[in-house]
């Protein structure tokens, strides 16, 4: 596998999982991602070497089940034009955890109509298997503040959702409710007015990190990157992350893979293939995270995709 190139799953088929997420369940890693492919939203594979990728199922389509979790959530899986046409909405990077608690895994993704980008909601499915047919659950706004890029991470204590407010302006990080289906508290407001938007983050030896990227549109930009040590507390100044286009990437999530007592930290990006398609495209850039003497976050490209197992 290379990186920028096109990768296929089992069948030989392309893998359309944009803007995802991998999670580890029961000896698989599952990745979810945007597929706009005719009636699909999301889909999913399955590996357990995170290089040979199984098909598994488009977990959220057009057609998905819907169970309205609230009374004021937006359950509308298309819309009509003013003739009488279905448009699809779009659901937009697309993550999931795994709630022990209430035994579902748990999508969080961004909502938009499909026509615009001015809902700007934040939208949740479950689904009692990792691979089977998510219900769509509604979208809305969390605290009534805008959320558009979105990413998920799972403390020992507490899982967050962190998504772009404002007009993409800041970036909010909330704290969920222990079922995951709600946000309970706005922990904090990061970067106000820096516009950064496709948040990444992970945790190495008690450290926060955040991997974010600058607002423009489908082109590449400067990635650059915060950390913390304390989810809510003090961040640092935004730091570049990789060259001035991140090669060629946005951050997507990054994946920390254990062997050997060892655990190492992977940047997963989009290369995105740009607007004016029959949807968006991407290929894949994954690069494995280093630490400089400052444990300051940084990658360097290599055509190939690392071995992680």
């Amino acid at each position: 596998m290379k990186n920028g190139k096109a990768w296929y799953d089992t069948d030989g088929n392309v893998i359309h999982c944009h803007g995802g997420y991998i999670i580890q369940y029961d000896g698989y890693y599952y990745w979810y991602g945007e597929n706009r492919l005719d009636n699909n939203y999301v889909s999913c594979y399955r590996s357990k070497d995170l290089k040979t990728w199984e098909f598994r199922n488009h977990v959220l389509t057009t057609d998905s089940k819907v169970e309205q979790l609230r009374f004021n959530m937006t359950t509308d899986l298309f819309k009509t034009d003013g003739v009488g046409n279905k448009i699809k909405v779009n659901i937009e990077r697309p993550k999931v955890l795994y709630n022990k608690r209430i035994n579902q895994f748990v999508m969080w993704a961004h909502y938009e109509n499909g026509r615009d980008y001015l809902e700007a909601k934040c939208a949740i499915a479950t689904c009692d298997t990792p691979d089977g047919d998510f219900v769509f659950r509604g979208a809305f706004n969390p605290y009534g503040y805008m959320s558009r890029d979105c990413t998920l991470f799972e403390d020992e204590d507490a899982a967050y959702f962190i998504s772009a407010s404002r007009d993409n302006a800041d970036l909010h990080i909330y704290r969920l409710t222990e079922d995951y289906l709600n946000v309970d508290e706005h922990v904090r407001t990061l970067f106000q007015g820096e516009y950064r938007e496709a948040p990444a983050l992970f945790k190495k030896d008690g450290m926060y990190y955040m991997i974010t990227s600058f607002c423009t549109g489908w082109a590449p930009n400067q990635g650059k990157f915060s950390k913390a040590c304390a989810i809510g507390g003090q961040w640092t100044s935004l730091k570049n992350f990789g060259d001035e286009t991140t090669y060629r990437s946005q951050p997507a999530f990054v994946l920390p893979v254990s062997k050997n007592g060892e655990t190492k930290y992977y940047y997963f990006g989009d290369r995105w293939g740009g607007k004016g398609k029959k949807y968006f495209e991407s290929t894949y850039v994954v690069l494995e995270i280093k630490f400089d003497e400052n444990n300051d976050p940084y990658i360097i490209y290599e055509d190939e995709v690392p071995d992680f197992i």
